[in-house]
C-alpha cells in the first residue's frame, strides 16, 4: 500500500467538475485531454487487445462511451476502426453540459456526442455491443461506482472503464511530467486530484457487483471489465 496515499480522497473534487469554474481554463483543458490520454491512457492497446478481435467487417458495432470529457478517446477510437476496415457507430454522453458545449465546438464527427447520462439510456431500452469511460470513476462515490456497474451490464455486452490506480509513484511521476507542458489548464491540479481520489484495485473490487473484474493493464493503472 502507498506510505502517502493510503486512503482514497473522496472528499476532495478537482476544480473544473466546479459550475464556476473559468470556461477559459476548462477549455484549455477539455483541448489537451487528447495529449494527457496519449501519454498514460493505453487506449490503442486496449482498442487491440480487447475491442478489435471481437469484431468483424460483417456488420456495424454500436460503442457507448461514458463521459466523454474532451472526446478524443471515441473519435480516436473511431479512427482505427476505420483504419481497420471495422464499422464502429459511437454515441458519447456527458452530463455535463459545459463538456457538451466543447463537443458542438468540434469539427463535425459521425460520433453523436449528447448531454445525457446512462440512467436515460437504460430507461429507453437501448443496447451497446461496447461500452466504455476514460478516467470516470475516480470521479464516483462508491455508490455511484456500483450503480455504474448496474447501468453499463444493462446497457452493453463487453464493458471497459479505464481509470487511474492511486499510488505514491503516480502521483508524484505525473507532477512532474506535465508540470512543464500544461500551463493555462487544469491538466496537473486536477489530475493530482485524480490521484489522490482513485481506487486501488482492493478497494474499487469490494464496490463493485459481482461478475465484474478489476485487473491492472499497465503500472498505475486499473480496468474495470465485465463480459470479457
Amino acid at each position: 500500500m502507498p506510505l502517502v496515499l493510503r486512503r482514497r480522497a473522496a472528499h476532495l473534487r478537482e476544480r473544473m467538475d466546479d459550475p464556476a469554474c473559468e470556461p477559459e481554463t476548462l477549455r484549455a483543458t477539455y483541448t489537451r485531454f487528447g495529449a494527457v490520454n496519449r501519454l498514460f491512457s493505453g487506449w490503442r492497446t486496449l482498442y487491440h487487445r480487447y475491442l478489435r478481435p471481437r469484431m468483424g467487417s460483417d456488420r456495424v458495432y454500436s460503442l457507448l462511451d461514458v463521459g466523454f470529457g474532451g472526446g478524443d478517446i471515441p473519435r480516436a477510437l473511431l479512427c482505427w476502426a476505420e483504419r481497420d476496415g471495422l464499422r464502429l457507430r459511437i454515441k458519447a454522453i456527458d452530463p455535463d453540459p459545459r463538456a457538451a458545449e466543447f463537443a458542438r465546438s468540434l469539427p463535425p464527427s459521425p460520433i453523436s456526442f449528447e448531454q445525457v447520462g446512462t440512467a436515460e439510456l437504460v430507461q429507453q431500452g437501448v443496447r451497446f455491443d461496447f461500452i466504455i469511460s476514460n478516467h470516470l470513476l475516480h470521479h464516483l462515490s462508491d455508490a455511484e461506482v456500483t450503480q455504474l456497474c448496474q447501468d453499463s451490464a444493462a446497457l452493453g455486452s463487453v464493458v471497459l472503464h479505464n481509470d487511474i490506480a492511486r499510488a505514491d509513484l503516480a502521483y508524484l511521476g505525473f507532477a512532474a511530467l506535465t508540470t512543464p507542458f500544461f500551463r493555462g489548464s487544469l491538466i496537473t491540479p486536477d489530475g493530482l486530484t485524480s490521484v489522490r481520489r482513485a481506487y486501488t484495485p482492493p478497494e474499487l473490487r469490494a464496490v463493485v457487483p459481482s461478475g465484474w473484474r478489476v485487473s491492472r493493464p499497465y503500472p498505475y493503472r486499473l480496468l474495470l471489465s465485465y463480459g470479457l
